[in-house]
This record gives C-alpha cells, sequence and structure tokens, in this order.
C-alpha cells in the first residue's frame, strides 16, 4: 500500500474544485457600474422614441455614458462614476418627468461569457448596496369592518336555519353589530343560539327596552384579528418580494399595526411601491341583462344590480362574485388571439365549482371581469386630517361565454403588457387582507456602501496577510501549503455565495473573516500531529498519513457543533444575522473541504509515494 497518494479521480475533483472557485468568483473582481434605470409609470413605454430622447438630453447636457441599452422593459445607462451618475439622475429627472421612474442603480461589469456561464457577482445587501426602506401601516379598522360584515351575513344564516325571526342586522361603530327582533321571545331565543355559535362576540340587551340584542367584539377577538391580519399581509409582502427577485429582503412587524421592508438593491421606488402596496384582485360577475342600464343611470337603484365603468361607458353587473383573485393558483402574462396583453389564469383555491355552475347555466350571456383595488388618501374626517381607504373598481373586459370555462382560461382586455404584467404578479403572489399606506420610505443610494465594503475588505486583507505570515514563519512549507489552502477556501466561498445568490452584509463579511480565522485550525491540528508522530519516532510516510486520519475526528467534532450554532442562528436570526449564519455555515463546510481535501493534494503531491527523510514543517 502507497501512503499518502490520491487516485486520478481525487486529483480531478480537486482540479475542478479550483477551477470552479476561481471562474465564478470572477465576476466579483470586475465589479459593477454605477447606471441609473429607466422605467415606465402606467401606460409610459420603453421605446425607440424614450432612447432617442434619452440620448438627445446626454448631448444637450455633454454628458458622457459607457453604454445605452434596453434590458428587460427597462432603460439602463452605465456611467463612469457616480458623480455622472447623479448627473444624468437630476437631468433625465427633469427632462421625463412624471412618467418615467429614473432610479439609481448598480449594473455588473462582467465580461458577458461569464454571464453565458451562468457567473455572476455576489449581492449586496442594504448596507452595502442601498436600497429601499419602508414602513408600512396596515388599516386594521378595514379589516374589523371586513370580519362584522363576514359575522353579519353568518349570523343571518344562523337565525333562518334556527327558524327564528328578526328585522335586521346593521353594523355599528365601536366593533358592533346591532340585530332587531319582533318580540321578548325571538329576542331571548336569538341571544341562547348566537352565544353558542359565535363565542367571540359578547351579547347585551339594549337598555332602552326595545327589542334589539348588542354583538360587541370581544378585546381578545379584535386583537386576533388584528394580529392574523398583519401576518397575512406579511407573507403576501413576502411573496411579492420574492416575485421582484429581492434576496435576502427583511419583512418584519413592527409595532402592533406597522411592518418595516427592507429591499437591497432596489433604487427604483415607484416600481416597488407599485408592487408592494397594489390590493388589486379581481371579482367574476355576470352581467344584468334583464334590466336596461339606462334606468340605473336615471337615479333609480336596481335591486341586486350595480353601475360600473367599462371603456367610457357604464355597464350594469349583478352583485353575486362568482370567483375572485383568491381562487387563483397560478397567473401569466402573455398576448391574447388579437395581439393584446393578456393574463393566463390557472383556478385551484377554491370556488371553482361554482365558477363551472354559474358559466355553464349562463351559455350565451356575458360575463365581466372587475378589477377592484384599494388605495389610501389624505381626508378630513371629524375635523381632522386621516388616512382613509378608498375602493376603485372599473371593469376590464366582458366577454359571453361559450361554454362552461375550465381551471384554465385567459383574460383579455388590459391595456399594456406592463399592466398584463402587474396583475398577474399580484394575483400569484395573493391579495392583500386591508389597504397599506406608506408612512416612511428612505432610500439609501449605492454609493453609500463603498465606505462600508472597503473597511470590511481592509479587515479580511489584514487578517490574511496576519495568517499567512504566521502559518509561513512557523509551519514552513506546510505553512505555505496552508495558505494556499486558504485562499482556495475563501474562492470556494465567494464562488458559492455567488452561485446560490446569497446577499452580503456588513456581519456576513464578518462571518467571512471568521471563517478564515477558523479555517486554519484545522491545518494546525494536522500539522501538530504530523509532528508529534514524527517526535515519536514514526517514519514521515506514516507521520503524515496518521496526521491527516487521527485528526479528522476532533476537526469534525468542532466543526459540527459550530454548524449547530450557525444553523440555530439561521432558523431564529432576521436579517444580518441571518447572512452572518449562512456566510459561516458556508465557510466551515469549505474550510473543511480546502483545510483536508485539498490542502492533502498537496502534501501528497510533495510527499508522497517516495522515499522522504524530512519534512519542512518548522522542527
Amino acid at each position: 500500500m502507497i501512503l499518502n497518494k490520491y487516485p486520478l479521480w481525487k486529483n480531478l475533483l480537486v482540479i475542478f474544485i479550483l477551477l470552479f472557485s476561481i471562474l465564478y468568483s470572477l465576476p466579483n473582481v470586475f465589479g459593477e457600474d454605477p447606471a441609473v434605470q429607466i422605467s415606465g409609470i402606467g401606460q409610459a413605454k420603453v421605446d425607440a422614441a424614450l432612447l432617442a430622447k434619452v440620448k438627445e438630453t446626454m448631448r444637450l447636457a455633454s454628458l458622457s455614458t459607457k453604454s445605452i441599452k434596453e434590458e428587460n422593459h427597462t432603460l439602463l445607462i452605465r456611467c463612469s462614476d457616480v458623480d455622472v451618475q447623479l448627473k444624468i439622475k437630476d437631468q433625465l429627472k427633469t427632462s421625463l418627468g412624471d412618467n418615467y421612474s429614473v432610479a439609481l442603480n448598480l449594473a455588473s461589469a462582467s465580461p458577458h461569457w461569464l454571464s453565458l456561464l451562468g457567473a455572476s457577482p455576489m449581492k449586496l445587501g442594504l448596507d452595502l448596496r442601498g436600497g429601499v426602506h419602508f414602513t408600512l401601516a396596515v388599516d386594521l379598522p378595514s379589516v374589523i369592518n371586513q370580519s362584522l360584515e363576514s359575522t353579519q351575513r353568518s349570523m343571518e344564516t344562523e337565525l333562518r336555519e334556527a327558524n327564528i325571526r328578526y328585522l335586521g342586522i346593521v353594523l355599528q361603530k365601536g366593533n358592533q353589530l346591532s340585530l332587531l327582533f319582533r318580540d321578548q321571545e325571538s329576542t331571548l331565543s336569538a341571544i341562547t343560539n348566537l352565544k353558542r355559535h359565535f363565542p367571540q362576540f359578547v351579547f347585551s340587551r339594549d337598555e332602552s327596552g326595545k327589542f334589539i340584542i348588542q354583538a360587541e367584539l370581544t378585546p381578545a377577538a379584535v386583537t386576533e384579528i388584528h394580529q392574523r391580519a398583519i401576518e397575512q399581509t406579511m407573507t403576501t409582502l413576502r411573496n411579492r418580494v420574492n416575485e421582484l427577485g429581492v434576496s435576502e429582503a427583511m419583512v418584519q412587524q413592527q409595532g402592533s399595526d406597522r411592518i418595516a421592508v427592507d429591499l437591497p438593491g432596489v433604487q427604483d421606488t415607484a416600481r416597488a411601491k407599485e408592487i408592494l402596496g397594489g390590493t388589486a384582485t379581481l371579482e367574476f360577475k355576470m352581467m344584468d341583462v334583464e334590466h336596461d342600464v339606462r334606468t340605473a343611470l336615471s337615479g333609480h337603484v336596481i335591486p341586486g344590480s350595480k353601475l360600473y365603468p367599462y371603456e367610457e361607458r357604464a355597464v350594469l353587473l349583478k352583485n353575486q362574485i362568482i370567483l375572485t383573485g383568491t381562487s387563483i393558483t397560478d397567473a401569466s402574462s402573455g398576448f391574447g388571439e388579437d395581439g393584446r396583453a393578456a393574463v393566463n389564469i390557472r383556478l385551484g383555491g377554491g370556488g371553482e365549482g361554482l365558477f363551472r355552475r354559474v358559466t355553464s347555466q349562463n351559455i350565451g350571456k356575458p360575463m365581466a371581469i372587475v378589477f377592484v383595488e384599494t388605495k389610501m388618501a389624505t381626508e378630513e374626517k371629524d375635523g381632522q386630517m386621516m388616512r382613509v381607504a378608498h375602493k376603485k373598481e372599473h371593469v376590464i373586459s366582458v366577454a359571453t361565454i361559450r361554454s362552461a370555462l375550465p381551471n384554465n382560461f385567459q383574460i383579455t382586455g388590459l391595456s399594456s403588457q406592463t399592466e398584463s404584467r402587474d396583475l398577474a404578479l399580484m394575483l400569484r403572489a395573493g391579495a392583500l387582507p386591508a389597504a397599506i399606506d406608506f408612512v416612511e420610505e428612505r432610500t439609501i443610494g449605492p454609493q453609500l456602501g463603498a465606505e462600508n465594503i472597503q473597511q470590511g475588505i481592509n479587515a479580511l486583507l489584514v487578517g490574511m496577510v496576519i495568517i499567512v505570515l504566521f502559518m509561513g514563519f512557523y509551519y514552513r512549507l506546510f505553512g505555505v501549503i496552508a495558505d494556499i489552502a486558504l485562499l482556495a477556501n475563501l474562492l470556494l466561498l465567494v464562488a458559492l455565495l455567488s452561485v446560490l445568490g446569497a446577499t452580503l452584509t456588513l456581519p456576513g463579511i464578518a462571518g467571512i473573516v471568521l471563517t478564515l480565522g477558523m479555517a486554519v485550525d484545522a491545518n494546525v491540528l494536522i500539522f501538530e500531529r504530523i509532528r508529534e508522530e514524527w517526535r515519536n519516532g514514526t517514519t514521515l510516510q506514516k507521520s503524515i498519513h496518521a496526521g491527516y486520519e487521527r485528526a479528522f475526528s476532533t476537526i469534525l467534532d468542532a466543526n459540527i457543533t459550530t454548524l449547530i450554532v450557525s444553523f440555530v442562528l439561521f432558523g431564529l436570526g432576521t436579517g444580518p444575522i441571518k447572512g452572518f449564519a449562512i456566510t459561516l455555515s458556508l465557510g466551515i463546510i469549505t474550510s473543511m473541504l480546502t483545510g483536508i481535501f485539498f490542502a492533502r493534494a498537496m502534501v501528497n503531491k510533495l510527499y508522497g509515494g517516495r522515499q522522504v527523510h524530512k519534512l519542512s514543517i518548522g522542527i
């Protein structure tokens, strides 16, 4: 048996890991160009006319750029430095007006051939790259009203099934419902029945002596409804953030009714607000063909129907909702048969049975799709300026039902491809349970992270230099081998962070520095074991073999305990702590791989399979 010699496949694996590390960490060397990103707002298009206008604006202002080209329905202007970037942004803000969003950004400067191989630089966090911070307030009073309206219908159904006659149920202020009855017997029967089926309410008789029951939500029920709305809102926001493609975004509750959102790398605040705050959903309703629209327009109330705007005219729709956006499990933007923007829909969230039944019973009749959106506006109420939610509804499509619609169909009638993409995104992510209001907004420019990045790199370099000098001085040639393995460890760690799309933050840089300090521990244990075996009279080849074999269990135990702690930090931590845990976990794995596997390959190449009389290991 030949000691300290790897088979061919292991040597090839070492070469492959080294090439992978170099290739996929290389984009981080090229860095990123300061850039200005232009995207359309509403129906404004990014087209050749916009490109010509931007170039003319640059020419008149004598501002030079690296390149201007369209990427993913936005116009990206690469700049030579940050000063030029800021001047271009200010100039275009004035020139393009409110129809376009002009935002600071960073664009990868990697060669095109690296992009073809899927190699891209690490994503940087809010503290390094800049981005957007929002504080959102959830309209919790409207959530309570929605809950009371739903309970109102449930109470009506319950009283009818129990054969208890009532005059009406009225929604009151202060989390209350008022139930009106004809006589004493009905009132008492209703209290007994409702207390059993609606424990979240406190029921009491009206003090005026009339046959009225006051039903008020308990404080515990109000708190539960509020918290459920906050949690549902956070879930929906996280889904929308994922749709935006933002890695390591932070969405967390702040106080009783607010949510904090950090979006690293996002500089287009208009686009971010449009997607995060959008409360758009869909409602499918049948058109009322039994009544004349002109009658409703003249002011006459049509029972069970309501007027809606559609293409500069009014249509009369029935109030019954036969399908809502919550039933949609997937939505994607595309084009209809007429070449106009459309959204492809797949159902599966419940309610499909009613939808198929109604459409099968109404073949040949028109059905409308209502776009429902809730927005906040400042209004004077009770002598005070308050933020009030307003629901806007308009019909986006009217079509004649040709057959019972299946679980997959297409929505047409949208005005632009941008509207199609945004609607599909919000339908996929889910509707917000209530309107949200942007009470705080901060944009951190990418240039603000330059100092943080430089300080992090300086800390990394100082740590690396000290470790390299110490190992080379104390362990001689074996120390140099450990230093090469340490460099390979850094390359592999950066490559993995880039490939996995992990976001690097300042705590993440701290995790990398800590990893490098810990990485040489394995080599120190191995080298000391080799020296000990050599001092005890063991041959050099057996000393090297014993050093790697017998120190392995100690190294494994020490790293597993640290890995467990990093998993706990990742599971329980948020934001920066997660970033630290990710880099620490990956660093532990890469340090074991390079410190043992990669370093031993070099030792085997120098000393394995031949007669050795002396080791350069500091003795």
